[in-house]
């Protein structure tokens, strides 16, 4: 007697964004945007510059408030929680910044265990432990004596990894991790980005540039387009999708902006045109 093949199960969502909008003064950033970023994947983040990507990340690491719209995380509504939930809140987030913002007066060591310090009650010897086990994790075994200064900058960005994941978060964010990598450091990045999907069942948001990189990681992509969700899919879906805008992007190929003539003498005189009335 045949048996009925297993349902695949979904996995979780565990950041859920709706109708996202965000403002710098008068001007808009983000339009009213909605993505779900589900357990276990790679979500990768790629736009033009001014495309409102390093806005967006800000707002998924909870570190900013958006004009309007929600942001759950980890099934929490993140500015609806009390300060105390908040700061628990970012005790599961990890990130990993683009230079490595490595603390220059600490040890690389001092710089991974600094987390467990501040929110931990562990004692010196289970630190130094853990460290050690982190640094294992990227490579970096027996650096910890090592000041940052003294590190390449493949080393530095795989370091700064390891303080990003000492206190095992859910969720992992990098921002530009190939940025100023020659193509085999930045390779190896990529795959210790994999490793900690694959081994650690890490969810992770990446936002770049590189396209090479978001190819070989990515479980999805989006794509943002002036404030505006461009796409949202997999990386074959990106490649064969029809807006000439993804192609300009896939194939760095520029793009003539219209120039209304209203719009330009507003930006070189800085006033407002009268939209009724105006003589020409």
């Amino acid at each position: 007697m045949n048996q009925d093949k297993p349902l695949s199960v979904k996995p979780p969502t565990v950041i859920e964004v709706k109708d996202l909008v965000t403002h710098y003064g008068t001007r808009q950033i983000l339009n009213g945007i909605d993505v779900n970023i589900v357990q276990g994947e790679i979500m990768v983040i790629m736009g033009g510059s001014g495309s409102g990507k390093s806005t967006f990340l800000r707002h998924l690491m909870a570190l900013q408030a958006p004009t309007s719209g929600t942001i759950k995380i980890l099934n929490q509504d993140v500015w609806a929680l009390p300060q105390k939930g908040l700061f628990d809140l970012r005790k599961k987030l990890g990130v990993a910044f683009q230079t490595g913002a490595l603390f220059s007066s600490m040890t690389v060591g001092e710089n991974i265990m600094l987390p467990l310090y501040e929110h931990t009650k562990l004692d010196r010897t289970t630190i130094e432990i853990m460290a050690r086990m982190k640094l294992e994790v990227v490579d970096l075994a027996g650096f910890e004596d090592l000041m940052p200064s003294e590190l390449s900058g493949g080393m530095v960005k795989r370091a700064a990894v390891a303080r990003a994941i000492i206190m095992d978060p859910r969720i992992l964010f990098f921002d530009e991790p190939s940025a100023g990598l020659d193509p085999v450091v930045s390779s190896q990045l990529d795959d210790l980005i994999l490793r900690l999907r694959d081994a650690m069942g890490m969810t992770i948001c990446v936002v770049t540039h590189e396209l090479e990189s978001a190819f070989k990681i990515a479980d999805r992509i989006t794509v943002l387009d002036k404030g505006d969700i461009l796409f949202i899919g997999t990386v074959d879906e990106l490649k064969k999708h029809p807006s000439e805008r993804i192609q300009n992007l896939l194939n760095r190929r520029s793009e003539e902006a219209e120039i209304d003539a209203d719009e330009y003498l507003r930006r070189l005189t800085g006033k407002k045109l009268e939209s009724e009335g105006t003589t020409r």
